[in-house]
């Protein structure tokens, strides 16, 4: 047995003098893993991570995490200082998630121990059809085409989910939650260097009339990192929200607004006002697995949580335990069983309202097994999707997944735990903004063909009410006696899973600590494709894996952001971030 411990996935170090940014302290050497474990993990040199025996929000950026904190010294529950991370975050980082936008949460309930997966996941217009993405030649539009049209923005969910979820678990009033939020709207708030590369980069979705007038200054100049911004739209906006709830996006003005802009230009939406006063998120018991000794929980379908699993599972038919972060083989069974998860993954995974998802027979043992024996030490021939139990008959799949998206982690008082990956998809979603947040593209996450040569639809095909399928898996692992041992989840896209794997293995597998395993290179193996950070794995292992197969090239994937929580023995939690990013760690004082 290993070192029992996901990932509080390490603390970045500097702040960058964002405000709000507290230096976290060194570990003091009584916090010890939950369980003993014949190979520890070492402690790494300069390494930080954030302490607290009482509470914990992980999020990536400063003034998210310090919101977080707000509602839990004030007695509220995680679920509460959910709605006020996302708040935030969806202003200070719109470029990854907003109040435009879906997201999946787990959470764990301390006193009775359930684990409960929320979907706030978008949904097509009732009137979306399978050739939402067809120009008028009946073949696909180019994918940017797609994404500045109303046609590439679903019902947003997040606050919806969110209300929800906070109507069962809330513990102090929903229009306390917005405080953080407004004020940073109002009196502005310094743009940091990651918000300040996309508002200066060359997205399509940045050069959008709403973006440009948005982050361009009086002088004509866009805003640079450390300059201040304010928002007066936003808000606006979550005043409305704090008053009257999530009726105020689904309804009223803002909503009219909403289906105003996506009637705008080429290729409008069809969305309408009944859509968004239709819109229901979805909760229901987490899906969760054994493994090790441990219990690994994550959102159902339309998330990919169930290919996360898989993978997990057959890597437990290798010798991967046995290896470590320098091995090449070890770094090939990675690669292999991404390559089998992605194959079945992109086959079947669909919205389980629409389509039929075969998830007992993805996971059951025998299927697993024999889905292992793929797994070599070198890289085979690019596996073939897989026939288990219960599978449809189903077409290939093309859909294409862009990164712009976003997780945290809470852990209140109480010990009720949130692990949250909320998204608007692209960078700056559709590029179109309504009081002053950005509106989602989730339906370009569809298949833009809606039939194979065969007219056979593939399981992630338009159709209307339907949720696309999502990459984002956050989450939540559990002790063998049941109660939260940790929590964890990354942004990436489709590598969302290749990233949340990787962390698991170095931690789990490998004994590393958790920087070690958050520091490990990334690698995304779909298909022919090996996309990874060579330089992190340095010119030797980089050759060792070439010469398995591994032909690992410098990938365009969006980079980890991965945030977690742990528990030490004692039960003081440790929380950390990714330090690719600018997230940081604190706990409840």
């Amino acid at each position: 047995m290993r070192l029992p411990v996901l990932a509080a996935l390490a603390v970045l170090t500097a702040c960058g003098g964002i405000a709000g940014c507290a230096t976290t302290a060194a570990a003091p050497d009584a916090v010890k893993p939950a369980v003993s474990a014949p190979k520890t993990a070492p402690r790494t040199s300069g390494a930080a991570a954030a302490y607290s025996p009482r509470g914990m929000v992980a999020s990536a950026n400063p003034l998210a995490t310090e919101a977080g904190l707000r509602v839990l010294r004030e007695g509220g529950s995680a679920v509460d200082a959910a709605v006020a991370v996302q708040a935030v975050l969806g202003l200070v980082e719109p470029q990854s998630s907003g109040l435009g936008g879906g997201s999946f949460m787990v959470f764990y309930d301390a006193r009775t121990g359930k684990v409960t997966a929320y979907d706030g996941r978008e949904t097509a217009p009732a009137a979306a059809t399978p050739a939402l993405f067809l120009g008028d030649d009946g073949k696909p539009v180019s994918f940017i085409a797609a994404v500045l049209s109303g046609r590439s923005t679903g019902v947003p969910g997040a606050v919806a989910m969110l209300a929800q979820a906070q109507k069962e678990y809330g513990a102090i009033g929903w229009d306390r939650l917005f405080l953080d939020a407004e004020k940073l709207a109002d009196q502005g708030f310094v743009v940091s260097p990651r918000l300040a590369s996309m508002i200066n980069g060359r997205s399509p979705q940045g050069q959008t009339p709403d973006a440009t007038a948005y982050f361009t200054k009086p002088g004509g100049q866009r805003y640079q990192a450390g300059e201040t911004l304010k928002n007066p739209a936003y808000a606006a906006t979550v005043r409305r929200l704090a008053a009257e709830g999530p009726s105020a996006l689904y309804e009223g003005p803002l909503a009219q607004a909403i289906v105003a802009k996506l009637h705008e230009g080429e290729r409008p939406s069809a969305m309408t006002l009944a859509d968004l006063k239709a819109y229901k998120p979805r909760s229901d018991d987490a899906l969760c697995r054994p493994w090790k000794v441990y219990t690994v929980c994550v959102p159902n379908p339309s998330s990919s949580g169930v290919s996360l699993l898989q993978a997990l599972l057959m890597l437990e038919h290798t010798d991967i335990s046995r290896r470590n972060r320098n091995d090449p083989i070890a770094w090939t069974q990675i690669a292999e069983a991404e390559r089998v998860m992605y194959a079945d993954r992109d086959r079947y995974v669909g919205d389980p309202g629409k389509v039929s998802v075969p998830v007992e027979g993805l996971l059951e043992p025998a299927y697993v097994k024999a889905r292992a024996r793929l797994i070599g030490e070198t890289a085979g021939p690019a596996p073939s999707f897989g026939l288990p139990k219960g599978a449809p008959r189903v077409g290939p799949d093309s859909t294409i997944e862009p990164g712009g998206t976003t997780h945290f982690v809470i852990v209140d008082a109480a010990g009720n735990v949130v692990s949250m990956t909320t998204t608007v998809e692209s960078i700056f979603g559709s590029g179109r903004m309504v009081g002053g947040f950005f509106l989602n593209n989730q339906l370009t996450d569809f298949n833009f063909a809606p039939t194979d040569k065969d007219g056979l639809p593939g399981a992630n095909a338009v159709a209307g009410g339907k949720r696309p399928r999502s990459s984002m898996s956050p989450v939540v692992v559990l002790d063998g006696k049941g109660k939260f041992l940790a929590a964890v989840g990354s942004p990436g896209g489709s590598a969302i899973l290749s990233y949340n794997l990787k962390a698991m293995v170095g931690v789990f597998d490998w004994g590393l600590s958790m920087q070690e395993a958050v520091a490990l290179p990334n690698l995304v193996a779909r298909g022919d494709t090996f996309s990874g950070e060579v330089g992190r794995f340095g010119p030797e292992l980089t050759a060792a894996l070439q010469a398995r197969g591994v032909m690992v090239k410098e990938g365009q994937n969006e980079n980890s952001g991965l945030h977690g929580v742990i528990v030490r023995e004692g039960g003081v939690l440790e929380g950390g971030a990714d330090p690719r990013r600018e997230g940081v760690a604190k706990g409840l004082e």
